[in-house]
């Protein structure tokens, strides 16, 4: 009869792995993370508005969205109330371009 130590130390190894794993999220917990991994971070005004272009070229309904990381108000153009780019005598997908409408000088609160 064979002597089973060479497979008792193999098991008491695995098990020892094994809690080592199971232990190390109760020793060195990672924190929640709450970010979300969107590289949009735009914040999108409820609605539609009327959208004036700064230089007077152009005047659409739209909506309107803050870019939060840097301040930049961008209009994006739906040609009517509804709150997303439609044409009726189109039936494939309308695309939205958004133009400048102005910036939020955020960094300005840190004075």
């Amino acid at each position: 009869m064979k002597r089973p130590t060479l497979s008792n130390a193999l098991l008491s190894m695995i098990a020892i792995s094994l809690a080592a794993i199971a232990i190390r999220p109760y020793l060195h917990p990672q924190p929640a993370q709450a970010q979300t991994g969107s590289p949009y971070s735009l914040y999108i005004e409820p609605g539609t508005q009327m959208l004036r272009a700064p230089d007077g070229s152009k005047q659409v309904y739209g909506r309107v969205m803050i870019d939060m990381r840097n301040g930049t108000v961008w209009g994006f153009p739906t040609t009517t109330a509804d709150t997303y780019p439609t044409n009726a005598m189109e039936t494939k997908p309308q695309v939205s371009h958004p133009f400048v409408l102005g910036r939020f000088a955020f960094e300005d609160t840190q004075k």
